[in-house]
């Protein structure tokens, strides 16, 4: 994961939030758990992460060997954060760290 100094932001425009994503020990298990749960729909799921999608937000279910908790935003610019890394569902993003060292997710709009 890399470190970026984040770039000049407009005052005008907010940023979007795509989804947070929470370590779990066993996807399958909270994807069951999460479904039952709360309303939502499961957008992809394997054994090391899986993405439910509710009305206003995303949440991802991550093994945390394979992937970070995080937060995540959508930007246009996200490639000036770094070097943008290709998902297999076809997402690319960048990972930054912010001064407290939280993983953040920059995903390419």
């Amino acid at each position: 994961m890399e470190t970026n100094q984040p770039p000049e932001l407009s005052q005008t425009e907010l940023s979007q939030v795509d989804h947070v994503a929470i370590a779990v020990t066993n996807v399958a298990e909270a994807v069951d758990w999460w479904s039952r749960t709360f309303n939502c729909q499961i957008a992809y799921q394997d054994e090391t992460w899986a993405i439910l999608e509710f009305a206003n937000i995303k949440v991802a279910l991550v093994i945390p060997e394979q992937h970070p908790a995080h937060l995540a935003f959508v930007r246009a610019d996200a490639e000036r954060f770094g070097k943008l890394t290709g998902h297999r569902d076809g997402t690319k993003s960048v990972y930054i760290k912010d001064p407290f060292g939280n993983s953040i997710e920059i995903l390419a709009k």
